[in-house]
């Protein structure tokens, strides 16, 4: 058996999208394997791990006193290292799908303004999860990579990657990142900002799942003539604390959205503000790229146009452009090196 053949069998290095919401994981040959909620269940106090992702987000809002349910990441980057290496360890051995004779090797997306201790609070739970080496690149860049645009060209590429804890900005050229924002807003302030609107509009508390429930039903950015369109909302009384339901309408849910979506697109003007005029000509001719989960919000399209007068493009499957562009990576490091943060860089 030749080398290569036997290195694949003894070993199944993998690319990891660590979103603050989902984390997606793709093995080399196999595609993506997994696909979970970064939610953690564990016993209060001792920590002690009861369930990982899809299984741990069903609990939350449900649990016991004796249960937490917690996300360890938060604005993309880890919040507690411990259970965020226990999530880590258990969604490993879960795409492996057997144990692997030789730890892998990882790349794993990253935000694009990580800071040099949280990139190494990332790079160390994921060596204690059982990674031989890791790799990082910037949750852009692998966007860009993953749909296909020609980062290594000096034309210029602008992506904006929207994900749970942040949205991400780049102006890729050269593979190299030539402006950049990283905005701390993404799915889940849109989540909160449509729980506060039904607290101050129906004086009523509603779980984060069912925000986000209201918000991929009827949330939009920008008016699409459905603004009569309602949706049904239990939660509980906030002065008889009794269960309660109550009806939101589209319209409600998009002035709650108005912010975080101001918000992002505040910052992906800045981004252009920085763009040289170069690589902005070329912006003009391609659009901007629009990807990740929080890209699906209804009319972001329109609205991201009709503030920047450019052409705004959404990809076919946004949620998995940052994992297969870090899997695109790990298939051919000596090609993408030059993508990779520095230190990652032989």
């Amino acid at each position: 058996m030749p080398f290569a053949q036997l290195w694949s069998v003894l070993t199944n290095d993998m690319a990891i999208d660590l979103g603050t919401a989902n984390t997606l994981v793709y093995i080399n040959g196999k595609g993506i394997v997994l696909d979970e909620p970064s939610v953690v269940a564990v016993e209060r106090g001792s920590d002690k791990v009861i369930a990982v992702g899809r299984e741990a987000k069903a609990m939350l809002g449900r649990a016991p006193e004796n249960i937490e349910v917690i996300r360890p990441l938060r604005d993309g980057v880890i919040e507690k290292v411990g259970i965020a290496e226990e999530m880590l360890r258990a969604f490993i051995t879960r795409a492996q799908g057997r144990k692997a004779f030789v730890r892998p090797r990882t790349v794993i997306a990253v935000p694009s303004e990580i800071s040099e201790s949280n990139e190494r609070a990332l790079r160390d739970s994921a060596e204690n999860a059982g990674v031989r080496e890791v790799y990082t690149v910037t949750e852009p860049m692998a966007a860009a990579i993953g749909v296909g645009l020609p980062v290594e060209k000096p034309a210029g590429n602008m992506v904006i990657d929207i994900g749970g804890g942040t949205t991400d900005v780049a102006v890729i050229a050269l593979a190299g990142m030539v402006a950049r924002a990283s905005i701390k807003v993404g799915g889940d302030a849109m989540n909160e900002a449509v729980a506060q609107n039904v607290k101050k509009t129906c004086n009523m508390l509603i779980g984060e799942q069912a925000a986000e429930t209201i918000k991929i039903a009827i949330g939009s950015a920008h008016p699409n003539g459905m603004d009569d369109e309602e949706l049904e909302v239990k939660g509980r009384d906030l002065v008889e604390g009794i269960p309660k339901t109550s009806r939101v309408n589209a319209k409600q849910i998009r002035e709650a959205l108005k912010e975080p979506v101001s918000e992002i697109t505040r910052g992906v003007k800045r981004t252009l503000e920085e763009t040289p005029p170069e690589l902005a000509a070329d912006i003009v001719d391609r659009g901007i790229v629009l990807t990740g989960g929080g890209s699906l919000l209804r009319g972001l399209d329109v609205f991201l146009r009709e503030a920047t007068n450019l052409p705004i493009n959404v990809v076919e499957d946004p949620l998995t452009c940052v994992v297969l562009g870090a899997g695109k990576i790990l298939d051919n490091l000596e090609r993408y090196e030059k993508v990779l943060l520095k230190r990652d860089r032989r």
